[in-house]
This record gives C-alpha cells, structure tokens and sequence, in this order.
C-alpha cells in the first residue's frame, strides 16, 4: 500500500481497489500492491482480533481493533529485536572468521621440498 499519512497521494487515485473483510466489517482499499497479499494481511487482522475478542469481555470493536494493534506491534517490536540480535551475531562470527583468514594467509608457509634420493 502506499500513500501518505493525510490520505491525499495523487498515486492512489490510479490505484485499484481491493475488498477485504476485517471482523465483519467490508473495506475497500486502493492499492498498487499485490491484491493476495493485501489479503493476506486483512485476514491476519481479522484473526488476531477474533483471537483477542474470544480472550476479553469487550465487545467493542473499536477496542478489540486497539487490542489487536498492541498484540501486532508487539509482534513487530520482538521481530525486529531478533532480527537485530542476529544481524549482531553475524557481524562478530563475520570479523572472526576475516580476522582467522588474515592469520592464516599470514601465517609462514612451510615450504618443505621433497628429499631428494641419491
């Protein structure tokens, strides 16, 4: 999806739209992206709002969609967090093996010649 946060992208006008179904609510979203995947990610919101609204007392949706936003963000915030850890892991497994490299293209050759038979 693109478009600015005011909602007033020129680009989207051109767009297609796309129907999606999120807690029994329809929307239509214009959008350049690919319409499956758009998809996709309405049915994980409606998901995980199913999910929230079966765990609470609330029945407003409004507030199921809020509770739904934390759950998500908090999945994004713990994504990005590992996928930084990991980032960091390779980084250091990366300057060790460069640094072991260095020493072993360093390292003297030993250069031994076959004996020769007299």
């Amino acid at each position: 999806m693109n478009g600015d946060a005011s909602g007033f992208d020129r680009d989207l006008e051109a767009s297609p739209t796309i129907k999606v179904e999120i807690y029994d609510q329809a929307y239509t979203v214009r959008s350049d992206g690919d319409p499956e995947y758009l998809k996709h990610l309405a049915e994980y919101v409606d998901q995980r709002m199913r999910e929230i609204s079966s765990g609470t007392l609330t029945v407003d949706s409004r507030k199921v969609a809020i509770l739904a936003a934390l759950y998500i963000a908090d999945e994004l915030h713990q994504l990005r967090r590992a996928h930084e850890q990991a980032d960091e892991q390779l980084a250091i497994r990366s300057v060790e093996c460069s640094e072991m490299l260095d020493r072993l293209l360093k390292a003297p050759r030993n250069m031994s010649q076959p004996a020769s038979a007299s």
